[in-house]
């Protein structure tokens, strides 16, 4: 895992998403706890993981049982992006059991989302890299998490697509489909109105055809979308495109078909499972009183 990973302790968004989410599940405070721990009482504890992974969201972790107790000794076994295996722990714990119970679920359910994301990119990006191909995510995201869900794909070895509406220009086709209603004009001329309005963007275009891709490569995109088409017809648009534009493919890719579609000769797949379909990853949190 050689890619370098933003400082998610270092951003905003991150201590005010813990804080929301702490606040759901502690309410008034963790009452099964304060009737049977005493308040003194301390703890060692281990987040184990109960499968084959890559880690993400170890830094969130950190974060939630730091907003439940300053004081909670946290000690990293592994980093963000590392593989680990069954048995394995990634993150320790020493200090107040109650503080430990009260975070627990909370940081669980942040790793084993995050994890889930990051294991089955893993999983597209080894059937890529043979070809040189890049596996990137959407904005098919949970409201909220897209910050962190882009970071997962992150570890796993993936590469984001546009993190909002704002820093891609993306024509797909309800906008090709307004824009020839309103202008009468072509592919072409799409492409030339969005580099007029927004000069320093990436400019994507979604193409149906090659009788498509041929006008809007008059315009220079600087990519090309390549929505549901047969490994076939992907080979024969990329190499149309060879040289003037970057290629992504996308539209249903399952870890069944990447491998023929990166074959093609595209520059990237883009996957929505990543983010939307992706299993949880299992991860537990077990202790003993009194360490």
């Amino acid at each position: 895992m050689t890619t370098e990973l933003p400082d998610l302790s270092s951003d905003p968004r991150l201590a005010d998403l813990v804080r929301r989410a702490l606040e759901e599940d502690l309410g008034a405070g963790d009452c099964t706890s304060e009737a049977l721990i005493g308040a003194a009482e301390t703890a060692e504890a281990v987040i184990l993981a109960r499968g084959s992974y890559v880690v993400a969201g170890l830094p969130v972790a950190e974060e939630v049982f730091r907003q439940v107790d300053a004081g909670l000794e946290c000690r990293m076994r592994t980093r963000d992006g590392d593989p680990v295996e069954r048995g394995q722990g990634v993150l320790v714990l020493q200090g107040r059991a109650r503080s430990i119970l009260a975070g627990e679920r909370v940081a669980l359910n942040f790793l084993q989302r995050l994890s889930g994301i990051a294991t089955l990119t893993r999983q597209f990006a080894r059937k890529a890299a043979p070809y040189g191909v890049q596996i990137l995510d959407t904005r098919k995201t949970t409201p909220t998490l897209r910050f962190l869900e882009k970071y997962a794909v992150l570890c796993g070895g993936g590469a984001n697509h546009r993190i909002g509406l704002y820093d891609r220009v993306l024509i797909k086709d309800n906008h090709r489909a307004a824009w020839v209603r309103r202008s009468g004009r072509g592919l072409a001329g799409a492409v030339e109105e969005a580099r007029r309005r927004f000069p320093d963007l990436v400019i994507e275009i979604e193409v149906e055809s090659e009788e498509e891709l041929r006008d809007a490569l008059t315009a220079r995109p600087d990519w090309v979308l390549l929505d549901n088409m047969a490994p076939d017809r992907l080979a024969r648009c990329a190499a149309l495109a060879k040289g003037l534009c970057h290629v992504e493919a996308s539209g249903g890719v399952t870890l069944d078909t990447v491998e023929a579609i990166a074959r093609s000769g595209v520059d990237a797949v883009s996957v929505g499972a990543l983010t939307h379909s992706a299993p949880a990853a299992d991860f537990s949190l077990e202790f003993a009183i009194g360490a």
